[in-house]
């Protein structure tokens, strides 16, 4: 394959604050997977990860442990590298803003921008959050709290250095123009032209005093460097770069970088101060920073104390670590937040691999075993159907590569099991067993096995980049190798005459939830014990609510309102409204805004994901300016306590009540 040239691609580095759960780690098998399809492509790939480990938030942790800060980073980016290793991903760095190599050219860089005049000394006084380490006005406050994470600030004044953003602020809002590529989507760059970039930059702090857990400014030692100049540089400095121009042949080869791969939170950081940073120091900008949107929990937030905060270590163990990439993979969209539970993997594992995938190739390979002895070949007995098959197929590169070039990563996986349930209907098509019962359709029954291994090694070929080790178990189970890209486009490469494996493994089998659900609780228990929550059981009262009966209505009258189960997408407050929520529910092949009163029961992420009960066809509705075309069913006790209706078992989406 011929090469198509460098590409580097990064992830956002984790914090060392604890290990990540699923959402977090879903960053790092996107980019897995976008890397491992460059590679297969013909790119030479650089693929970087790693950990941002300074900051008050891990001094303060650390003395509450016991331990040095060093200490409490060891064991963190540890915990951090295992879940990136544990999901099978082939960073080729994995970086630490405590390596040495990183610390020591941020230092260079901080020198080089005071001395430039980008950086000046004088004093910060504002409100602080410590958990964002992040400086805000009275102005910026949500609600008296970090408009970042919610949380409470604190008065704080302390001598610091300045990074004179305005200075380059012209400069950046003419690249973004020019550059439409860089800010991915493109609702992420409206986002920072109109919410920052126009109304005017702030100087930036990049120093602290009140703290010693940072890297040394070396001309002024009671300051360290402030976290994002620290933490942003790690994508040059991971390359060898040097701020005396003695830069390492990796940086040369590699930078600027094709695509930095960021949580939508820090976009802001990735496209206005990384991107000056760089101009200070007179380095080209990434060509491109995409915003991807987070995975949620559909049961609520994760907590340790609830027992919910599902791992990715933990769902691998119980499904295995290709299912749970695919999981990740495949349920985010393009630009919306997507959500996980147990229930959801459970059910996708079971429709989309076990059924369709691993269905496919252990029919195939049994056919192929029970009626020649598991040899198969091209016996050219063609017919009809056959070409829509192969078009189908020599096509599929072409689809997922589009998907890919683009960054709609689920949309290219999706393409690839259209050639794999494509592969399916050609089996009911043809009926193998049916020709088996005829001499004379023999070779006919060969062209047709045949057709079908090809198809799936060129399907399985694609699917190396997401599903890895399931793509080389097809490969070894029908005797071949997966094939570079390059070769896609042809149908027919599977050699003839070749012996396929006499016992197919199941490469997905179908799980039952209830014995999902049983190791679901272990790790629930587990949890618990480790957040020191011991539960005592609950003792119920009597209901004592005296209930009024309304008017009696007319059964024509009930029969009027429609009620149906809805899934919560999306979910967000309403804005200067301390009681309402807004929901898009999905009711079967719909989707209806629904706006309730239910706020202070339910935050705006524990929405995401219930099934609920709906009244559909209640006319619209305007609250508080925002259009509601329906109602959610809720139940309210006598205390006022009040909590969503939901079906008691798992419903489809725009089931009916009845």
């Amino acid at each position: 394959m011929a090469n198509k040239g460098p590409y580097y691609i990064t992830t956002a580095i984790a914090y060392t604050s604890g290990k990540p759960h699923i959402g977090n780690s879903y960053e790092i098998v996107l980019a897995d997977s976008i890397a491992r399809f460059k590679r297969k492509d013909g790119y030479d790939v650089r693929f970087q990860t790693g950990t941002d480990e300074h900051g008050q938030k891990n001094e303060i942790k650390a003395n509450e442990e016991g331990v040095t800060p060093k200490e409490f980073v060891d064991r963190i980016a540890g915990e951090i590298k295992a879940v990136c290793d544990c999901l099978n991903c082939s960073y080729d760095r994995f970086i630490r803003t405590t390596d040495e190599d990183h610390e020591r050219q941020v230092q260079k860089m901080f020198k080089k921008m005071y001395d430039k005049g980008d950086i000046y000394k004088g004093y910060y006084e504002g409100l602080y959050c410590t958990p964002c380490e992040s400086f805000w006005t009275e102005s910026q406050l949500v609600d008296g709290k970090c408009p970042d994470c919610g949380r409470e600030v604190k008065p704080a004044k302390e001598e610091a250095y300045f990074f004179k953003m305005s200075k380059y602020a012209d400069r950046l809002i003419d690249y973004i123009n020019t550059h439409p590529e860089f800010i991915q989507p493109v609702s992420r760059k409206n986002e920072m032209m109109n919410n920052f970039l126009l109304p005017g930059l702030q100087d930036l702090c990049v120093s602290r005093t009140s703290f010693k857990w940072g890297i040394p400014v070396t001309f002024d030692e009671k300051h360290v460097v402030y976290v994002w100049l620290d933490a942003l540089s790690n994508y040059i400095t991971g390359l060898g770069y040097d701020v005396d121009g003695n830069s390492d042949e990796l940086y040369k080869k590699y930078w600027p970088a094709d695509l930095h791969l960021i949580g939508k939170d820090i976009v802001r950081f990735h496209t206005i101060y990384w991107p000056i940073f760089l101009m200070s120091l007179g380095e080209p900008l990434p060509k491109t920073v995409f915003g991807h949107p987070w995975l949620l929990s559909g049961n609520g937030k994760m907590s340790k104390s609830k027992g919910n905060v599902i791992y990715a270590d933990d769902a691998a163990k119980l499904f295995g670590v290709d299912a749970v990439r695919y999981f990740m993979i495949h349920e985010m969209p393009f630009d919306n937040d997507g959500v996980v539970s147990w229930e959801l993997m459970t059910e996708r594992i079971n429709s989309d691999l076990a059924n369709i995938l691993g269905n496919l190739v252990n029919r195939t390979i049994s056919m192929s075993n029970k009626y020649f002895g598991g040899v198969v070949e091209n016996k050219g007995v063609t017919e009809a159907v056959d070409e829509d098959l192969k078009a189908v197929a020599v096509d599929t590169y072409n689809r997922a590569a589009k998907k890919m070039e683009d960054l709609h990563v689920a949309d290219a996986i999706t393409e690839i099991f259209v050639l794999f349930k494509r592969l399916n209907k050609y089996i009911d098509e043809t009926e193998p067993w049916k020709l088996a019962k005829d001499e004379a359709s023999k070779d006919r029954l060969a062209t047709v096995l045949y057709n079908l291994c090809e198809g799936i090694v060129i399907g399985a070929s694609l699917l190396w980049p997401y599903l890895p080790e399931t793509a080389e178990k097809i490969a070894k189970q029908l005797n071949t190798e997966l094939r570079d890209f390059d070769a896609l486009d042809k149908f027919g490469l599977y050699p003839s005459g070749n012996k396929v494996t006499e016992t197919p493994e199941i490469l997905f089998a179908r799980l039952d939830i209830n014995d999902v659900n049983a190791e679901v609780e272990k790790i629930a228990q587990r949890q618990k014990a480790e957040a020191g929550v011991t539960e005592e059981p609950v003792k119920e009262e009597e209901s004592t609510i005296e209930v009024t009966l309304q008017p009696e209505i007319e059964y024509d009258d009930f029969a009027k309102l429609q009620f149906v189960v809805g899934e919560i997408v999306k979910c967000e407050e309403v804005p200067k409204s301390k009681k309402l929520l807004c929901s898009q529910v999905k009711i079967g092949n719909q989707t209806k805004q629904i706006v309730s009163g239910i706020k202070q029961y339910y935050s705006a992420e524990e929405m995401v994901g219930k099934k609920v009960m709906v009244l559909l066809n209640l006319k619209p509705a305007t609250l508080a300016g925002v259009v509601s075309e329906g109602m959610l069913l809720c139940a309210e006790d006598d205390k006022g306590n009040v909590i969503l209706m939901t079906p008691e078992k798992d419903m489809p989406s725009g089931s009916s009540i009845c």
